[in-house]
């Protein structure tokens, strides 16, 4: 079974106090969720394209998995202070094993 991620790429701020909220919300979607955080907001270089404010790579078993932590209700409820707060593009893609 292949890996699943999920990439959040965040291109503007918008509300800093929506996204204050976000974050006070997001941590509680992870219970009953197995995910590992292989990157959020470390250094980074953009090498093509437009710029990022910050990057956020989620891991999953697989892509049900990646699918059922970002349809949570409770995932849900968070997103949308994060919609608020700024513009994201956020991707899941199938990885290797």
């Amino acid at each position: 079974m292949a890996r699943a991620y999920i990439v959040f790429i965040k291109e503007e701020s918008l509300d800093p106090s929506a996204l204050a909220q976000y974050k006070a919300m997001v941590g509680q979607s992870f219970e009953g969720h197995e995910v590992e955080f292989l990157a959020t907001y470390g250094e980074q270089e953009v090498l093509e394209g437009a710029d990022a404010q910050g990057v956020v790579i989620l891991g999953f078993a697989d892509m049900a998995a990646a699918r059922a932590w970002y349809h949570s209700e409770a995932y849900q409820r968070a997103r949308e202070h994060r919609f608020k707060g700024a513009r994201y593009r956020a991707i899941l893609v199938e990885g290797r094993s």
